[in-house]
């Protein structure tokens, strides 16, 4: 006899091998899902009697036994189903891993701000909300129509992550992938004269810093997947404190499988990565997209158009999952506006913005919190795409 049957019921083996085979062909486990499937029996602390025989069956590690059904096993091992579900049970809980309580993860997160840190946007109201700025180790996404501002913002980050750690920056390396050619050394110069006129002034400080923020334009997504190396590479060798795809959307279109690429870069570099993506139409079948949302589709599309929300980010749901903080920059009645439309540490909200000759502009540091479909919604009536400023009298 395999022991007591007093364990707690197993996931049902359906649901086990579709969580095992699905993670697997995404390319997707997390650490403790491949700590579990790799933990070996004879390890586990398991009654000799049933150690042995799923040796003497070539049954080694927890995937092994967790990838059959009880059927499966009852056939393989020659014992009762009893025997079959008590022995999954034990092999089930020793391999899980083991319950967390809120204050122990609170605790955790707290830990983890604390040895990331932030890279400051110097908007006093979204850095508030951030709890310091852009976090490390996650993705951070700008999501609006073109024009709008996302590069700017993408400039002025560079610029911050570069400038000397004495006036408040990382004083690290940037590297900034210009998928879309729209980065201007021009523009980016002087978002810093006008941001930092006492640094950038000094002798050779201007040089510096933007000697530090290396551009690369891959004109395809080949190029862009063979610079992936690149970027691998020169994180490992050069103090980078920021990454920048500007934009996703250009060369990703409808595949969202580098997410877990840059998620993973994120993670293992612990800087921040920031990419862009444009938004495209929404289709009429998007407009309700969960079955628990009971409205009848005539009322959705009904407050949809009330809030003129037919734009939706390009790369979609899936792609969405792998962000940790949304910003959606968008245009109202001739208006800015800038939305936390995602984060895990506060609440939406929204700040109306300008461009100026130092980039974005909060006109108020105290955002507005919003409800209902304006979280998602991406708006751009009346705004002007052309941003000139004083980069013709750039040298």
């Amino acid at each position: 006899m395999f022991g007591s049957a007093s364990l707690e019921p197993t996931l049902p083996v359906f649901l086990r091998k579709q969580v095992w085979g699905r993670r697997e062909r995404e390319g997707e486990c997390s650490l403790w899902v491949r700590e579990m499937a790799n933990k070996v029996l004879s390890e586990m602390g398991l009654p000799k009697s049933i150690t042995n025989i799923f040796t003497a069956r070539n049954l080694l590690t927890a995937k092994d036994v967790l990838s059959l059904t009880e059927f499966e096993l009852m056939e393989l091992l020659d014992v009762g189903f009893a025997e079959v579900t008590t022995a999954v049970a034990q092999v089930s809980e020793i391999s899980s891993p083991p319950y967390q309580t809120a204050l122990s993860l609170l605790e955790q997160c707290i830990q983890n701000e604390y040895l990331s840190g932030h890279l400051p946007t110097r908007l006093k109201g979204l850095d508030e909300v951030l709890c310091g700025g852009i976090p490390f180790g996650v993705l951070t996404e700008l999501v609006g129509p073109a024009g709008i501002g996302k590069t700017q913002f993408c400039m002025k980050l560079s610029l911050l992550a570069s400038l000397p750690t004495k006036f408040g920056g990382l004083e690290g390396r940037v590297i900034y992938v210009d998928v879309e050619s729209k980065f201007s050394s021009r523009r980016m110069i002087e978002i810093g004269v006008s941001s930092f006129p006492d640094i950038f002034h000094m002798e050779g400080m201007a040089q510096e810093m933007a000697g530090r923020i290396l551009v690369l334009q891959p004109s395809s997504l080949a190029e862009f997947t063979e610079s992936l190396q690149q970027i691998k590479v020169s994180l490992l060798q050069h103090q980078v404190k920021l990454l920048v795809i500007d934009s996703m959307t250009a060369v990703v279109s409808g595949d969202t499988s580098l997410s877990v690429v840059f998620r993973s870069l994120a993670e293992f570099s612990r800087i921040p990565v920031v990419v862009t993506n444009q938004v495209r139409s929404q289709c009429s079948d998007e407009i309700s997209q969960y079955a628990f949302q009971v409205q009848s589709r005539d009322d959705t599309i009904e407050e949809s158009a009330r809030f003129d929300s037919h734009l939706v980010p390009a790369l979609g749901i899936h792609w969405s999952h792998a962000v940790t903080i949304r910003l959606v920059l968008e245009a109202k009645s001739g208006e800015r506006f800038m939305k936390v439309a995602k984060s895990p540490i506060s609440p939406p909200l929204v700040f109306p913005f300008n461009i100026t000759s130092s980039g974005i502009s909060l006109l108020t540091d105290v955002g507005v919190e919003m409800i209902g479909p304006q979280i998602n919604a991406i708006q751009n009536q009346g705004h002007s795409d052309v941003i000139n400023f004083l980069s013709e009298r750039l040298p």
